[in-house]
């Protein structure tokens, strides 16, 4: 009995229960059900307000804050606290991104006070998703706005401390969302003013225009019109109007949002599209003359035009490229293409000489080479290839310039040379069907299979063998009105 109070035996007992209540606690989760608890208790005892910070504002537009908030909470140390984080790869194969799963909590500490954030994903229809802040009331009043402020703050630094990561946005069938109609993927795509195959001139004045605009608001403004330029890009497929497009977005450091007609429901489905899509980004309709023509889509001629240019447009479009490509302009309403509407034409013919150099220089890494007299001579004749198959050519033989080159000396002769014979055929014989969805407003298409012995009849008959190519004439037109911009 002595020996059971004894303080040095005592003092042993009670170290060794500590020991053992800690090994529980931390060993079995005790401690993480001991904190549940406590913090239940300390929920009864304290009065909470809650800030909804919804992904989508009232007009149906990107909700800023709600970005900015998803940043700073991916930023904290308390995120791997969760009890459900998704895991992904980042930007590097070796970077790990933690995300907050649906209806989870989220904690953070500031000036002393305790606030947390709550991942909140509706189930329903509209799957809407919102951030809410969970402060206590007596803790608002001095906290609150210092505590927004410290958000907008690290956002900022973190943006600063990283090169913005573009993002490539798709529009989704109207019936599945109505409140989230884009999904997006990184926009890794590496094309540059540096890579697409262009005439020198052209691309300067382009890079010029796009460097005015970025500086033009107040201009603009003054002005009374909505910031935002629109680009016509027109060609046969095949001659690297997407690629532009993707440089344009590297040089501008814009999103890209590629709207899909064939998946918009009408007129203000594609209204709605625009409400969604933010600032700083490229707005693309490929194809435009596809859909218009083959009725293809909901959408009428009418809501085409007010998502160029109308009340809706302007209000909502600011620091906005839009950029519309088409095959050839020949059946394009007028109307889509007047000043206001469509700023820029740019034309995208078949590859010349000049723009050949340029691939040869991307693809092969040559300058200059002993074939290249040769191909100027084809070149000359008319013969002609789209950029694309010209650099399929030259991808397939990247191994051996020399060869890359005479297979594409072969092409030009073959399938190239029949191109150009056609548009001399067409001229003196004024016969020959025209294929509109290819053909761009200055040269041909390709004829089908039973055409080529008329061709080469044509050849025989008027022994033309030179052609001086027409594509030399300037393809940059900016609109009246628009020159000085």
């Amino acid at each position: 009995m002595k020996i059971l109070f004894n303080p040095f035996f005592l003092l042993f007992v009670i170290v060794g229960l500590l020991f053992l209540l800690r090994f529980l606690l931390i060993r079995t989760g005790l401690i993480y059900m001991t904190k549940k608890w406590w913090r239940s208790i300390e929920d009864c005892l304290h009065v909470y307000q809650f800030f909804k910070v919804p992904e989508f504002n009232e007009s149906m537009q990107e909700n800023q804050l709600y970005s900015k908030v998803s940043v700073y909470l991916n930023s904290l140390a308390s995120m791997e606290d969760s009890n459900y984080t998704n895991l992904f790869t980042g930007k590097k194969s070796n970077d790990i991104i933690l995300r907050l799963d649906p209806s989870q909590v989220i904690d953070d500490d500031f000036l002393g006070a305790r606030v947390s954030w709550i991942n909140e994903v509706k189930t329903d229809t509209t799957h809407s998703r919102a951030f809410v802040l969970k402060i206590r009331k007596a803790d608002k009043r001095r906290i609150l706005r210092p505590y927004l402020q410290q958000i907008h703050t690290v956002f900022d630094e973190l943006e600063q401390k990283k090169k913005r990561e573009l993002k490539l946005y798709m529009n989704i069938n109207g019936d599945q969302n109505q409140n989230r109609r884009w999904r997006f993927v990184p926009f890794t795509h590496p094309s540059t003013f540096e890579t697409i195959a262009m005439e020198s001139d052209l691309k300067n004045k382009l890079k010029s225009d796009l460097e005015s605009f970025l500086k033009a608001k107040q201009y603009y403004h003054r002005l009374g019109r909505a910031w935002k330029r629109s680009y016509l890009l027109y060609g046969p497929s095949g001659t690297g109007k997407s690629s532009f497009i993707a440089a344009m977005a590297n040089f501008l450091g814009y999103d890209v949002y590629d709207i899909d007609l064939s998946r918009v429901l009408g007129d203000s489905d594609l209204k709605l599209l625009l409400l969604q899509t933010t600032t700083k980004s490229v707005i693309v309709v490929e194809d435009l003359d596809r859909f218009l023509m083959g009725k293809s889509t909901a959408v009428s001629l009418s809501g085409v035009l007010n998502f160029m240019d109308g009340i809706l447009n302007s209000c909502c479009a600011e620091e906005r490229i839009m950029v519309f490509t088409v095959n050839s302009k020949d059946h394009i309403d007028p109307a889509i293409l007047r000043p206001g509407r469509i700023d820029v034409h740019i034309h995208f013919p078949l590859c010349d000489f000049s723009a050949f150099r340029t691939l040869a220089n991307s693809y092969l890494g040559v300058k200059n080479h002993k074939l290249f007299p040769q191909v100027e001579e084809i070149f000359q004749t008319g013969a002609s290839l789209s950029p694309a198959e010209i650099g399929e050519l030259m991808i397939a033989n990247r191994n051996s310039p020399s060869r890359a080159l005479k297979s594409v000396i072969t092409a030009l002769q073959t399938e190239g040379d029949c191109r150009g014979s056609v548009d001399v055929g067409r001229r003196l014989l004024d016969g020959g069907s025209r294929n509109s969805t290819e053909d761009s407003p200055d040269h041909s298409g390709i004829f089908s299979k039973e055409n080529i012995n008329v061709i080469k009849d044509i050849k025989k008959l008027y022994g033309l063998l030179k052609l001086r190519s027409s594509r030399k004439a300037p393809s940059f037109d900016l609109t009246p009105g628009q020159r000085d911009v």
